[in-house]
């Protein structure tokens, strides 16, 4: 237990959980260095196959705590551009996590917490959560969350809601890309955790490779370079352990060593 989060490991499954419900899960300093240090030594784990990202309490994440934004007001250009470079780092330690990440979203997510919704992999929301770029209202904006958060919605997407600071429901949020599933408050735990056993399932190697694979060609010109990268990709992991295991499981309707243990 750690004084933001809690952490919990169950077998290849760890469940990183926000844990500041009395202010919504609000940033503060702590946090983010707690979230950056978390998804730094869990990625660096072999045995982990997916982490899953939840919150205590009614909302996901609030954004920025007020005490926070009261101590950034009297900061300098140089303290300011510090501060905001610790949350970029924070959000490329999420988002840049060769596991597989779930974020479980149970309720409303404001700014920056939408932010760790598009770094995530897989995103499921209750169909109550409303979102919400509200950075505008304060006479900001969802800067360091953008490079995540545009890439999720959509540039066309990103350009109303980063403008107007509009609530969007958890459906909109689907419609757009930046959440794969909603379903009800009963269901999120079973969603959340059949996307997990099914990620479980398939090999190792293969999943942390898929997702930096989509990562590395996402918006990239196909080019001859491009083409050669991912023909050497396919030869790596057929000729791996992994790959020769996997697909010879496959022609004897066996099952893989990953499945064996």
């Amino acid at each position: 237990m750690s004084s933001c989060l809690t952490i919990t490991t169950a077998g290849p499954i760890a469940r990183v959980t926000l844990n500041r419900p009395e202010v919504r899960n609000a940033f503060n300093e702590t946090l983010i260095e707690e979230l950056a240090a978390a998804f730094i030594e869990l990625g660096q784990r072999a045995d982990l196959r997916v982490i899953v990202l939840a919150a205590e309490g009614k909302a996901f994440c609030a954004g920025a705590d007020l005490n926070w934004m009261k101590a950034m007001a009297g900061y300098s250009w140089d303290e300011n551009h510090a501060d905001a470079t610790r949350l970029a780092d924070m959000l490329w330690a999420i988002y840049s996590c060769p596991v597989p990440v779930i974020a479980r979203v149970q309720g409303d997510v404001y700014a920056g917490g939408v932010g760790l919704v598009a770094c995530a992999d897989i995103a499921v929301a209750v169909d109550a959560a409303g979102f919400c770029l509200s950075e505008a209202k304060l006479g900001l904006m969802p800067a360091t969350i953008a490079p995540y958060v545009v890439r999720a919605l959509g540039e066309q997407a990103s350009r109303r809601y980063f403008v107007t600071a509009e609530r969007f429901t958890a459906d909109e949020a689907r419609r757009l890309g930046l959440v794969q599933e909603v379903v009800t408050a009963d269901a999120l735990d079973a969603k959340v955790d059949d996307l997990a056993a099914a990620i479980c399932a398939n090999g190792p190697a293969a999943t942390r490779a898929c997702k930096r694979l989509v990562k590395d060609v996402a918006g990239r010109e196909i080019t001859p370079a491009l083409r050669d990268d991912t023909a050497r990709r396919i030869a790596d992991i057929r000729a791996s352990a992994e790959g020769r295991d996997g697909v010879q499981s496959f022609l004897t309707k066996g099952k893989p060593a990953w499945l064996n243990g």
